[in-house]
């Protein structure tokens, strides 16, 4: 369930450049009865089947990532370069050490690398690097005023995934994104930041990464991303 702004964007950037695009689709999946719906109706975690097909698929021996170790407790735990085994799972205890920034991409048949070249940034350093390039982002970043409603302490936009239900009601809020991902799961914050300056300005204030203040999926459990890794999410 993503949001309409941000595949807008990739397909600008795709024709702009040129490229090829495939796109493995969690729909397609549940289509053929690979996957299941959930009924919380969120379908980030789907995503590690879709995932593993395209990289089976493909032949892939690195898939490129932009995890950052700032965002979650699992992501600290990671490499540059993430060993992945047979089966596209993440064992904490293979990774590799990458003293004086020197990377292991070796890898047995049918094991790939997941490689995270942002490891070592930090949301701020991301947008001065945005910033310094002057790269174009997808307005859902900047503050807008958009129809949401309060769930668990974040703010959800509505969607077909089954949002807003019960006493849930919608309201116009001044807000914007840090982070995008399954709509279902990825909460906005308050927010009047229309500019990458004010957006800097916002971030260097706050002490709660993006992660833990807009994604319900990593409240699930303590340990929720670092289960999904090891069964070979991102």
């Amino acid at each position: 369930h993503n949001f309409p702004e941000v595949l807008a964007y990739r397909d600008q950037v795709v024709a702009r450049h040129h490229l090829r695009l495939r796109v493995a689709r969690v729909q397609d999946f549940i289509d053929d009865g690979r996957l299941r719906e959930r009924p919380d109706g969120t379908r980030n975690p789907l995503q590690t089947v879709p995932l593993l097909d395209a990289i089976t698929t493909g032949r892939h021996d690195a898939v490129f990532g932009g995890g950052r170790r700032d965002e979650e407790k699992a992501r600290a735990k990671e490499r540059v370069f993430s060993l992945r085994d047979e089966f596209g799972a993440w064992d904490p205890r293979r990774q590799r050490p990458e003293l004086w920034s020197l990377y292991n991409g070796r890898h047995a048949p049918g094991e790939h690398v997941r490689v995270f070249p942002l490891s070592n940034w930090t949301e701020l350093d991301v947008w001065q690097y945005i910033q310094r390039e002057g790269i174009e982002l997808p307005a859902i970043y900047y503050a807008h005023s958009r129809e949401v409603f309060s769930r668990d302490g974040m703010w959800l936009a509505p969607g077909d995934w089954g949002g807003p239900r019960g006493a849930e009601r919608l309201q116009l809020v001044r807000v914007r994104y840090r982070t995008v991902g399954d709509m279902s799961c990825t909460g906005a914050v308050e927010s009047e930041a229309e500019t990458v300056a004010s957006v800097i300005e916002e971030i260097a204030a706050t002490r709660i990464t993006e992660r833990g203040a807009t994604r319900a999926d990593d409240k699930l459990s303590e340990a929720a991303m670092e289960d999904r890794k090891k069964e070979g999410y991102f």
